[in-house]
């Protein structure tokens, strides 16, 4: 009975949900000072992806507008354009953006926010352009 716990643990371990790996090369990006290749993030994930995966999650975060890319030589060299903060965020418009009813959505969102939460979204709207009462 052990040992098939431990296979799942194995298995959870090596097989990562695209969410994590995504956050895991955008973190590495960001402490990169300079534009990077796709070998230099393997590399620094520890290597044990494949290359081909991580040109694939590097395409996909940079049609998210999360990371940028410039040809050098015959390859890229990427650049972090956002944060895990931002990315989260464009992940959130993304499943906005994917429903009949906005607002219900919303209504749902912030009724189920703790209060510490419901607080800083308050702030934060109240700090935009549209929330200031000039």
């Amino acid at each position: 009975m052990a040992d098939a716990g431990h296979g799942r643990d194995e298995s959870r371990h090596r097989r990562r949900g695209q969410g994590e790996l995504e956050a895991l090369v955008l973190s590495s990006l960001r402490e990169a000072d300079e534009a990077v290749s796709t070998t230099w993030v393997q590399e620094r994930l520890g290597g044990d992806l494949a290359y081909t995966t991580v040109i694939t999650i590097l395409t996909r975060l940079l049609a998210k507008g999360v990371v940028t890319r410039e040809r050098v030589g015959r390859s890229f060299v990427w650049t972090s354009a956002s944060d895990e903060a931002g990315l989260a965020a464009h992940k959130m418009r993304k499943v906005l953006d994917g429903e009949r009813d906005r607002e219900a959505v919303l209504a749902s969102f912030v009724t189920a926010l703790s209060l510490e939460d419901e607080r800083v979204l308050r702030d934060l709207l109240r700090d935009t352009p549209a929330g200031r009462e000039d």
